[in-house]
């Protein structure tokens, strides 16, 4: 017997509507209303499986205005579930505010197993360890981007990224770290289903007429003793300095050799 909840996180298929769990039908049906960022979206799902549970638009643009109302409808003895478009909700996804306001008014809530692209591409590629960072969307800031790869050179590091956006983030992650190995996934569980796994520069390659779907891709942790100061040799290179006075700068700040610091920036 499965136990009944007053609000349930319900994960939907990241693109193949076979990748639906059987529970997640169960309870799409059963409640009285879904909560979801696009209800056309939605729609399409709920119409493969002949799910006539009414939709409720909730989305980044008027989750604050809709807490108190989907609160109210909870306490009034209705079940809901929430959705996003694709994967499981939370994940760069809304709800946080109304997760929140649903545990301070002790609604019980449960999240179902489902899809969700970051284990997807994780589960087919080779690693050394099970570490890695989430990011989320990668950064759209040139500072942000070369702060994220400096901070988190020593891990896997797993990110969403758009199709409009992903070869320009591939370049300037070749510029921060150049020696960088990637794993880019597209259109997980699709019929176009793709996964490289290479250098930055052959990715590039594979991709210069254009790439097209959705994006979750994993810079490789870099195993070189030296990466965090090779990342700061080759910022102070894109800043235009030269290898005398980045070694003068990075041998005063971080109390190096000096003369090793510039062998490092004429490698």
């Amino acid at each position: 017997m499965t136990r009944e909840f007053q609000f349930y996180i319900v994960p939907t298929p990241i693109g193949n509507l076979d990748d639906i769990t059987l529970r997640a039908i169960e309870v799409l049906k059963s409640v009285d209303l879904i909560l979801c960022e696009d209800t056309r979206t939605t729609q399409n799902l709920l119409n493969h499986y002949n799910i006539k549970t009414k939709t409720c638009s909730y989305h980044k643009y008027n989750e604050k205005s809709r807490v108190e109302e989907i609160v109210n409808q909870i306490k009034s003895g209705k079940k809901l579930a929430l959705v996003s478009d694709a994967g499981t909700p939370m994940i760069c996804d809304p709800g946080s505010i109304l997760i929140k306001e649903l545990r301070e008014n002790d609604i019980e809530i449960t999240s179902l197993a489902g899809a969700c692209a970051i284990p997807v591409l994780l589960s087919q590629v080779p690693r050394d360890n099970e570490f890695f960072t989430f990011a989320g969307f990668f950064p759209k800031t040139t500072q942000k981007s070369e702060e994220l790869l400096t901070k988190y050179a020593d891990i896997n590091l797993v990110f969403y990224e758009s199709p409009n956006r992903i070869l320009d983030t591939l370049k300037l992650i070749k510029q921060i770290r150049s020696n960088a190995k990637v794993a880019l996934g597209r259109e997980l569980t699709k019929l176009y289903e793709e996964v490289n796994i290479d250098s930055t520069d052959n990715i590039l390659k594979h991709y210069e007429g254009g790439i097209k779907g959705e994006i979750v891709c994993m810079v490789y942790a870099d195993t070189d003793n030296n990466i965090e100061i090779k990342t700061k040799i080759q910022q102070l290179k894109n800043k235009g300095f030269k290898s005398k006075e980045i070694s003068t700068i990075l041998s005063t700040l971080y109390d190096l050799n000096k003369n090793e610091i510039y062998k490092l920036t004429t490698e």
